[in-house]
C-alpha cells in the first residue's frame, strides 16, 4: 500500500455557559431558529443508514456566535422517532466522533447494531453532521496527495530527520488549508461553537432539555456539551473518552500509550492462531514480530507498503477484533515478502477513498480548540521520548501536525469542565483502547467529579455502548439514558462478545471507521 492508500485508512482509521473572552456572546437561548421541518435525507446518508430509515432536516445556526444576527450556515440533522410516543422522554444528540465524522447516519447505525428497543422508544434519536462536516457547510481545504503524506495521524518517525520531513509537509498543509477558505470559515470550526449549535438545535426541536451520547471524539463535544450547558443537558453518555474538551498534542500522544496497552489482545490472539497465520506462537513472539518487521519494511517496502503503512495498520486494526483476521493476512504476506499476496489482499480490500473534508475538518477543529508548540524540536524531543516508552507507535502519535503551523489565531480559550451541576455524566471506558486509552476516562472522572460516574469494562478496542460487545456495559448505559440510573463507578467484567462472523455488526464497524471514529 502506497501512503495514498494509508491515508484513506487513517479515517478508518479518533466551562463555564459563556467564556470570560466572549462575555459579549448572547446566550445560545436567546437565538430564535426555524422548526426542523424533516424530509427525506440525502442518499449517502440512506444508504449508510439502511436498512432503518431516517428523516433530515436543517438548523441555521451563526458562523460566529460573537455576531449571532450575521451570516449564518446551515447544519443537517437526521432524527429516528421514537418508535412508542408514548414512552418519549425527549432527544438523544449524538456523534461518532472524529472530529470530522459524519453523524448524520448515526442513529440508523445504532439500530442496525441491536440498540435496545427501550432506548428506541424513549427518545427521537437525533444524528448531525457537525459545522463543516458534510452536509453541514463542508470545509474543503485542497488536500491533494501532491502535499505528500497527509492525514490525521502523523507518520511513524524512525528519527529526527523523519520528523523535520513531516514538518515541511504540516507547513504546506496549513498553508492550503488558509490559502482554500475563502469563505472564512476555518476560524469558526471549534468544539465550543458545535456544542452551541446542539444547543440551538435542541431548540429548534422545542425541547426543554437534551440528553447526548457521544463516542471517541464525541467524547469532548460531550463533555464540552455538559460544561456550557448545563441546565439544559438532561443525561449525558460519553463513550471512548480523549479526557478532555480538546484533541490536544497530549492527548494525540496517549495513542502510543494506548496501542501498547491494547497490542496484547491481538498478540494473544494470533498467538493462538499461529498454525493459520504464523506471525507468533506466543504473545511476546508476536511482539517481537511486529517490531522486526516494521523495523525491515523502513528499509524494504513490500509492494508499497513500509514501516509507517504497517504501524499505522495495525494501529487501527487494534479498534476491534473484527479487524484481527485482515491484520494477520496481510501480516503474514509482508513477512513473508509475496508481493503476489500482498496486491491479492489490496484488491480485495479496494482502494480506500481519502476524505477530503473529513480531514480538512479534523485539522481546523484541533488546530482552533488548544495551544499547539510551533517549536520543531519540541516535536523531536516527543517522538524521541515516545519511541523508546511505547516503541510500538508512540514516534507517530507524538510527530509534528499542520497545528504548529496554524495561521488562525484563537478567539477563545479551550472549554474548561464544569463541575458544577447536576450529576448526569456517565463516563464509559475500556481498559484497553487504542485510540483513546482507560486513562481517557480516568482523566474527565477526575475533572467532572461529583457530576460524573466511571464506568470500567474489562474490555479491548474503541467503542462501549451498542458498539461494544460487552453485556454489563450495555445494562448500565441502557438503564441510565431510559431509566435514570446513576451507578456509582461500575466495574463491568469481560463478557461474551458478539461472533467475529457477524457481518452485519463487521460493515457497521468498518463504516463507523471510516467516518472518523
Amino acid at each position: 500500500m502506497n501512503r495514498s492508500r494509508s491515508v484513506g485508512l487513517v479515517a478508518l482509521t479518533l466551562v463555564t455557559a459563556v467564556t470570560a473572552s466572549l462575555a459579549a456572546v448572547p446566550a445560545v437561548a436567546a437565538a430564535s431558529p426555524s422548526q426542523v421541518s424533516w424530509g427525506a435525507c440525502p442518499e449517502d446518508v440512506v444508504a449508510d443508514a439502511a436498512p432503518t430509515v431516517l428523516e433530515c432536516g436543517t438548523v441555521p445556526v451563526p458562523l460566529d456566535y460573537r455576531d449571532p444576527d450575521g451570516r449564518q450556515i446551515d447544519v443537517m440533522v437526521s432524527r429516528l422517532a421514537s418508535t412508542d410516543p408514548a414512552k418519549r422522554r425527549g432527544i438523544l444528540l449524538t456523534n461518532p466522533g472524529g472530529p470530522g465524522g459524519t453523524g448524520l447516519e448515526l442513529p440508523g447505525q445504532l439500530a442496525n447494531l441491536g440498540a435496545p428497543a427501550s432506548l428506541l422508544d424513549a427518545y427521537d434519536i437525533i444524528g448531525m453532521d457537525p459545522r463543516g462536516v458534510g452536509h453541514s457547510t463542508p470545509l474543503l481545504c485542497g488536500l491533494t496527495t501532491d502535499l505528500g503524506y497527509w492525514a490525521n495521524i502523523p507518520p511513524y518517525a524512525v528519527d529526527e530527520a523523519a520528523v523535520d520531513r513531516h514538518a515541511a509537509t504540516s507547513e504546506a498543509v496549513a498553508e492550503r488549508c488558509a490559502a482554500t477558505d475563502t469563505g472564512g470559515l476555518i476560524p469558526h470550526l471549534t468544539t465550543a461553537n458545535t456544542a452551541r449549535d446542539l444547543d440551538l438545535i435542541r431548540i429548534a426541536l422545542g425541547e426543554e432539555k437534551a440528553s447526548f451520547l457521544g463516542y471517541s471524539y464525541g467524547s469532548v463535544l460531550g463533555a464540552a456539551y455538559a460544561s456550557m450547558f448545563p441546565g439544559t443537558s438532561d443525561r449525558i453518555i460519553i463513550d471512548s473518552n480523549v479526557g478532555g474538551t480538546a484533541l490536544d498534542h497530549d492527548a494525540l500522544r496517549r495513542f502510543g500509550l494506548g496501542m501498547e496497552q491494547t497490542f496484547g489482545d491481538f498478540a494473544a490472539w494470533a498467538a493462538a492462531r499461529h498454525d493459520t497465520y504464523g506471525i507468533g506462537r506466543t504473545a511476546a513472539e508476536v511482539r517481537r514480530n511486529y517490531l522486526t518487521l516494521a523495523a525491515r519494511l523502513d528499509e524494504e517496502p513490500v509492494d508499497g507498503y513500509d514501516g509507517v503503512t504497517f504501524r499505522l495498520l495495525a494501529f487501527t486494526a487494534m479498534y476491534d477484533s473484527i479487524v484481527y483476521p485482515l491484520l494477520a493476512e496481510l501480516w503474514q504476506a509482508l513477512q513473508n515478502g509475496d508481493e503476489a499476496a500482498v496486491a491479492k489482499l489490496a484488491a480485495e480490500a479496494g482502494e480506500p477513498v481519502a476524505e477530503e473534508n473529513a480531514l480538512s475538518s479534523f485539522l481546523a477543529v484541533t488546530c482552533n480548540d488548544s495551544d499547539w508548540s510551533e517549536d520543531v524540536a519540541t516535536y523531536r524531543r516527543a517522538v524521541a521520548k515516545d519511541r523508546k516508552r511505547y516503541p510500538l507507535f508512540g514516534a507517530a502519535a507524538a510527530n509534528i501536525t499542520p497545528c504548529a503551523f496554524w495561521p488562525y489565531e484563537r478567539y477563545e480559550p479551550t472549554v474548561k469542565i464544569n463541575d458544577r451541576g447536576p450529576r448526569n455524566v456517565l463516563i464509559m471506558q475500556n481498559l484497553r483502547d487504542p485510540a483513546t486509552p482507560y486513562r481517557g476516562g480516568q482523566l474527565a472522572r477526575e475533572a467532572f467529579r461529583k457530576r460524573s460516574s466511571l464506568v470500567t469494562v474489562d474490555g479491548s478496542g474503541h467503542g462501549v455502548y451498542v458498539f461494544g460487545t460487552n453485556p454489563c456495559a450495555q445494562r448500565v448505559g441502557t438503564a441510565y439514558l431510559v431509566d435514570g440510573v446513576m451507578p456509582r463507578d461500575p466495574y463491568c467484567a469481560a463478557g461474551t462478545p458478539a461472533p467475529d462472523a457477524d457481518p452485519r455488526r463487521r460493515a457497521d464497524l468498518l463504516n463507523r471507521l471510516s467516518n472518523g471514529f
